[in-house]
């Protein structure tokens, strides 16, 4: 089984995915929601479109593509992941667990800062660890 990675960020209130497996999929597949959800439907509507045009073109695809064996792994940039803990997760229990900043915190989740990788690691082990503690709850 194939899989097709798309990076989910957030921009202007909405999610957008993108893959850029240009040479997989003969082009660049686009999508915006305004929940995760509703992201995921468009992005899997556009693939299909995608397919059904480059076939009414003539255009090869591989036949894990048109006999539908692949599967879809959503990544979430930073801001996207955090917009989507919106009302699980507060961003100050993120910022308490993680160590980084509040304000910091709220850069990153509206996209004015895109933290490097290390920061998104801590913000991403402070969720685990997050869930961990919830999980001990009887």
């Amino acid at each position: 089984m194939e899989i097709i990675k798309v990076l989910v960020g957030w921009c202007n209130k909405n999610y957008s995915a993108t893959t850029d497996d240009y040479d997989r999929l003969n082009g660049i597949i686009m999508a915006t929601g305004v929940t995760y959800e509703d992201l995921q439907k468009k992005f899997v509507s556009a693939l299909t479109f995608h397919v059904n045009g480059c076939l009414a073109d003539g255009d090869s695809l591989p036949e894990w593509l048109l006999s539908g064996e692949y599967k879809i792994e959503y990544e979430l940039e930073t801001s996207a992941l955090l917009h989507r803990l919106d009302g699980i997760l507060t961003r100050s229990a993120i910022a308490r667990v993680s160590g980084i900043n509040e304000r910091q915190i709220g850069h990153y989740a509206l996209g004015i800062r895109k933290p490097r990788p290390e920061k998104r690691k801590q913000i991403i082990d402070g969720i685990h660890q997050i869930s961990k503690e919830l999980a001990l709850v009887v």
